[in-house]
């Protein structure tokens, strides 16, 4: 969801979308206006790309960012 229309004098293209697995974009806001966007959705399409691409078990490596979820305020060079 994103915040659409004028406020404070901005005007804001919303711009929600709804992404397949694939990054493809399968529906998309398109106007300032109040927008409600629907797709079907094939589960086990996505249960397919869970199982491969995004085998997070698999390919997830927390040891490579243990310093963003670790770290707290800037650390200023030497």
């Amino acid at each position: 969801m994103a915040k659409g229309g004028v406020e404070e004098g901005v005007d804001s293209l919303g711009q929600s979308v709804i992404v397949a697995p694939s990054g493809q974009i399968v529906a998309q806001t398109l106007t300032t206006d109040d927008e409600v966007v629907v797709a079907r959705c094939d589960l086990d399409w996505c249960e397919r790309y869970k199982g491969t691409l995004f085998d997070f078990e698999r390919y997830r490596r927390p040891e490579v960012y243990t310093r963003l979820t670790t770290q707290r305020g800037a650390i200023l060079p030497d």
